[in-house]
């Protein structure tokens, strides 16, 4: 596959760059590449003096970074997953020197509409759903050994999935068959297991985003790296994080409130609670992509932004 064929439509583009307040000579990360929506236009905003640092843990994702942007000096392009990010950031000598850091959570559109990838039940493919195809265990592996109470852990804690016990019942009596070895077949599986349906939405949508979240660590490797990103940021540099679901959404709701409150003190403690100042201060409200942004790329319509600036440390 050439590693241009599919277009992507970046999400809140606009509302992004406005977040990060992209300065001239400022050092930036753009943590989840994609196919460089969001990269091209930061990258607009920076002088020979500015520097961008682009990752994304799919080798294809990368293949097009290196294609596009691998003769501009200010790039810098990293297969890595999130929570490498530290090391690669502290190994630059760049740790607590960055002004802005972008996440924009999930699958990518080029992931989706690629077949052969297996993220989709919209077309017939391997049951892969990897980001990285070289690292781990394929969802057909994983879907054809599992226990019957991990599919089902992982089909109501990722997927939300009301039907997961008919759902899983039916996976357990098909495998036994035959393997489980295609997009379609999964499909096709949890259709037959879904009394009623969701206006717009097909029935195996949360069954292939939660095995797709389990396959690929989103959560865990997204608590993990949130933390260590104030640490990475420059006084005064944003974190803005792109949410597609209430699950990742849920975590960096709750990461930036607790670090915008600052120390939990017992109410006893012989130190005034506001001598703990915060990490973090929330910019403004959720932001939520416009009506005509929705219309034209239907994946928008779920898109959460969430903003915050590191602070200085009263006592620093």
């Amino acid at each position: 596959m050439r590693v241009n064929e599919h277009p992507h439509v970046p999400v809140l583009l606009e509302e992004a760059l406005q977040a990060l307040q992209v300065k001239k000579d400022g050092v930036y990360i753009d943590a989840t590449y994609g196919r460089g929506g969001h990269a091209r236009e930061i990258l607009q905003g920076l002088d020979e003096r500015g520097q961008l640092l682009m990752f994304d843990r799919d080798p294809q994702a990368c293949a097009d970074a290196r294609q596009r942007f691998s003769a501009d000096a200010r790039v810098r392009i990293t297969q890595a997953s999130f929570s490498t990010l530290p090391r690669v950031i502290d190994d630059a000598g760049l740790h607590g020197k960055i002004n802005g850091i972008l996440f924009d959570l999930g699958v990518s559109s080029p992931q989706l509409d690629d077949a052969a990838r297996g993220f989709s039940f919209r077309a017939p493919g391997p049951l892969d759903m990897r980001m990285d195809p070289s690292v781990g265990e394929s969802a057909a592996d994983w879907i054809n050994r599992a226990a019957e109470n991990d599919i089902l852990h992982v089909l109501r804690e990722f997927g939300e999935e009301r039907f997961a016990k008919r759902i899983v019942r039916n996976i357990l009596q098909e495998r036994a068959v035959e393997p489980i070895l295609t997009t379609q077949r999964l499909s096709e599986i949890v259709a037959r297991s879904v009394p009623t349906r969701e206006v717009g939405k097909n029935p195996a949508t949360r069954t292939f985003q939660a095995i797709r979240i389990y396959i690929n660590r989103e959560l865990e490797e997204l608590k993990e790296v949130l933390p260590q990103t104030i640490d990475m940021l420059a006084r005064g540099g944003r974190l803005a994080v792109i949410s597609f679901h209430s699950l990742e959404d849920r975590i960096v709701k709750h990461f930036l409130r607790a670090e915008a409150k600052g120390d939990e003190l017992p109410p006893d403690f012989p130190v005034r609670q506001d001598y703990f100042q915060p990490r973090i201060k929330v910019i403004g409200k959720p932001i939520r992509a416009s009506v005509a942004e929705a219309r034209r790329n239907p994946r928008a319509r779920s898109a959460v932004l969430r903003v915050a600036e590191r602070m200085e440390a009263a006592n620093a």
